[in-house]
């Protein structure tokens, strides 16, 4: 069985784009102060632009001409007519994170939008900017892009020098890891490029997995898996990771993280 996306989240420049925005009344208000805060550029229907918000209480024709132009459409309480949905959204620029629920339930998508609001450090986004300084520095001392993702996976884990939830905000800047000693103190044996992750599964459910299994998964480089591994645990690993079919652990894992899969017999 082939575990699909509903949709695939993406995250769009608008600013100075043209966007058209159809429709009057409270729904329109709160989708142009969005876009507004995006910076695209707003326009009605006669616009030329690939994107559309439609908050009427009757879209379909309208929906209709648009699709029939190629313009994607967002129209609002109309899952159905929907080829973008927008999401809640936590704003720690630059971090932002997006919660969709395709549509079915913007009450429940609200509804984690608070939760996470409550859990994620304000300053979360001088973290972000702290990686971005530490980039050139990491590719210097690790030039090779699984020994750079290792390192700065090690560095984010919790507990770890730059742990999300302790550094980001939590601890004054007088104080905190400057990012050219991190790249310096970092050790090199930490990051070798050879290692091999045997995870035997109990459990077909991936909400059973242990930390540290969810943690390799993550970090992998590939995947190799005995038949019968489900699909939703190995799309627990990262979306570029390929997924291989094994009867066994490889005897040669290759460069960077190999995570093995298997069932317990």
């Amino acid at each position: 069985m082939v575990v699909t996306l509903h949709s695939l989240p993406i995250f769009v420049r608008l600013e100075g784009r043209p966007v058209m925005l159809i429709g009057e009344g409270e729904a329109a208000d709160a989708k142009r102060r969005l876009l507004e805060r995006a910076g695209a550029v707003i326009f009605g229907e006669d616009a030329e632009a690939t994107l559309a918000i439609v908050a009427m209480d009757d879209p379909d024709a309208t929906v209709a001409r648009l699709k029939a132009r190629g313009v994607l459409i967002n129209a609002v309480d109309r899952p159905d007519l929907c080829d973008f949905t927008l999401p809640a959204i936590v704003d720690r620029s630059p971090v932002i994170v997006a919660i969709g629920t395709g549509g079915v339930s913007a009450g429940l998508a609200a509804a984690l939008r608070q939760r996470l609001e409550g859990i994620l450090p304000a300053a979360i986004g001088s973290l972000a900017e702290r990686l971005h300084a530490m980039r050139d520095g990491l590719r210097e001392r690790f030039p090779e892009a699984g020994a750079r993702r290792k390192a700065i996976a090690g560095m984010l884990v919790e507990g770890g020098s730059l742990d999300p939830f302790r550094h980001a905000g939590l601890v004054p800047a007088s104080t905190a890891p400057q990012a050219s000693s991190l790249v310096e103190e970092w050790p090199a044996e930490q990051v070798r490029g050879d290692d091999l992750v045997v995870i035997t599964l109990t459990s077909l459910d991936p909400d059973d997995l242990t930390l540290r299994q969810t943690r390799a998964l993550a970090q992998a480089d590939r995947v190799l898996h005995a038949p019968g591994v489900p699909p939703a645990i190995l799309d627990r690993a990262r979306a570029d990771a390929p997924r291989i079919v094994s009867p066994a652990p490889p005897v040669d894992p290759g460069d960077g993280l190999t995570v093995y899969l298997e069932m317990a017999r």
